[in-house]
């Protein structure tokens, strides 16, 4: 990327403070921290570690195109094979598994992106829900998540807290409205430019999803049904394309290696092996390496593990290395018992790759294997230091000091995995447990009853008299 694309800020429209003046950013993130909790609890969440990484690099690529925007941002995947993306309050942008397997070109996904991104940065969600009457706002904020992941598809999953409001009351709630979807398409056009990606990307996306409109029988996509595409919004897209010279920008090796993994996960795990094989065969790939990778996480799926480690041992002598690679060969040697071969492996990786998340989760889970329970316990509550909220780290923690006998510990992390996850009640009987066990050092108890009171509060409690532990948390204090 050339240094000019940081000159200045995209020249956004002055709309003013409205939205604000009703929901501060704060309180905006609030709403979608609670409804990435109700996300989860759906199911619809999809925690793949590889391919939440690359939505999160792909997008933080396009966010750090404009200087000025300063928001917070987390891009995800949803369990969903309709094409779609959605955009929810506090910069939580969620993009289903099918459009990233429809989009024929990493810029085509990045254009779906920075749409998403700029329905934020405009406040378009913020200033909708701010037009509610204050007694409406909890109701939108359980419900926005799902009712925006499940828009249109098949989704069965309504919490019992949508109860009180109906589906279509709150769909009606976040709906954007044309202009917004003009403005979206405008600003997010301007950030996949200054990003340096294929500004066709737009147009070409908006293609696609005309030919699949006119191919598919009652059938249209769920990204047009909620994003309405009208023929001004195609005119404009190609419009602002054909306004600029045309460059041929290849995808990363990133965009095609997860588009080969999620391949891997479709149908049953001998289809997998069987389309990906013949995709090799026939040379109906548009990356070898991910092909052959996209092969070799088919095999694993499979339990066919010698073909997946020969798989892996050609991209290996092709001289290729990528964290995504490292990984999955990590885990088939993992799965496969070759227990002291996998810890080389993984020791080797993470030390070329320490902030790849699908290697630290890994790495825990087979020094748990190996028994080697300190090892784990030590690693996650490391990583922990600098993630502190991350559920799948918490929940290793747990497991490691449960093994290690490390009852107040094991609770503990336990109730911060339910706590991360928005089970609040499992959370706070976890910490209530962790709290009476009380075997470990005082400084574990404090901080053990400080979050069961945190969490007592947020779920309207009473504290309990802790009188008792207080005692035999003062003889610990003591005897140090």
């Amino acid at each position: 990327m050339s240094a000019s694309s940081f000159a200045a800020p995209i020249e956004l429209p002055d709309l003013g403070d409205a939205s604000q003046a009703v929901l501060s950013p704060q309180e905006e993130l609030a709403m979608g921290e609670k409804a990435m909790q109700g996300l989860r609890a759906s199911g619809a969440y999809f925690n793949d570690p590889e391919v939440n990484a690359y939505l999160n690099s792909l997008g933080y690529r396009l966010v750090s195109a404009d200087p000025s925007i300063t928001s917070h941002f987390e891009f995800f995947a949803v369990d969903d094979p309709a094409i779609n993306a959605f955009a929810m309050p506090g910069g939580y942008i969620g993009v289903n598994t099918g459009l990233i397997l429809a989009t024929q070109s990493e810029s085509q996904l990045a254009s779906v992106l920075a749409h998403e991104i700029s329905h934020v940065t405009q406040h378009h969600i913020a200033r909708t829900i701010a037009s509610q009457s204050g007694s409406q706002l909890a109701s939108i904020a359980t419900a926005v998540a799902i009712i925006l992941a499940a828009k249109n598809s098949n989704s069965q999953a309504i919490p019992a807290a949508m109860t009180s409001m109906t589906a279509a009351q709150i769909q009606g709630q976040i709906n954007f409205t044309r202009e917004n979807e003009q403005e979206a398409d405008r600003v997010g056009f301007q950030l996949l430019d200054r990003a340096g990606f294929d500004t066709h990307g737009m147009s070409k996306f908006f293609d696609r999803m005309e030919k699949l409109t006119r191919t598919s029988e009652n059938n249209t996509p769920a990204f047009l049904r909620s994003h309405p595409l009208t023929p001004e919004r195609i005119a404009e897209a190609q419009d602002r394309a054909y306004g600029k010279p045309y460059k041929q920008i290849p995808d990363s090796l990133d965009f095609n290696l997860v588009r080969s993994l999620l391949r891997s996960y479709q149908g049953t795990p001998e289809n997998a092996i069987a389309e990906s094989q013949a995709e090799l065969k026939e040379g109906r790939y548009s990356n070898h390496t991910a092909a052959e990778y996209g092969y070799a996480a088919s095999l694993l799926r499979g339990k066919k593990f010698q073909e997946a480690q020969m798989e892996i041992a050609t991209i290996d002598h092709e001289g290729i290395q990528h964290p995504m690679i490292e990984a999955l060969a990590g885990q088939i040697l993992m799965q496969s018992g070759q227990l002291q071969a996998a810890h080389q492996r993984y020791e080797s990786a993470l030390k070329l790759y320490p902030d790849h998340m699908q290697l630290v989760y890994d790495y825990p889970r087979l020094l748990i294997t190996e028994t080697k329970y300190k090892l784990a316990a030590n690693f996650a509550e490391s990583q922990l230091m600098h993630r502190r909220d991350d559920a799948t780290l918490n929940q290793l923690a747990a497991e490691a000091n449960a093994n290690l006998g490390k009852l107040t510990k094991s609770h503990f992390y336990q109730g911060e995995y339910y706590a991360a996850l928005g089970n609040l009640r499992g959370a706070s009987e976890q910490f209530d447990l962790a709290v009476r066990i009380n075997d470990g050092s005082f400084q574990d108890l404090l901080v053990a009853e400080n979050r069961l009171k945190e969490l007592r509060s947020q779920l309207h409690e009473p504290s309990q008299n802790n009188g008792s532990r207080r005692n035999k948390s003062q003889q610990s204090l003591d005897g140090f």
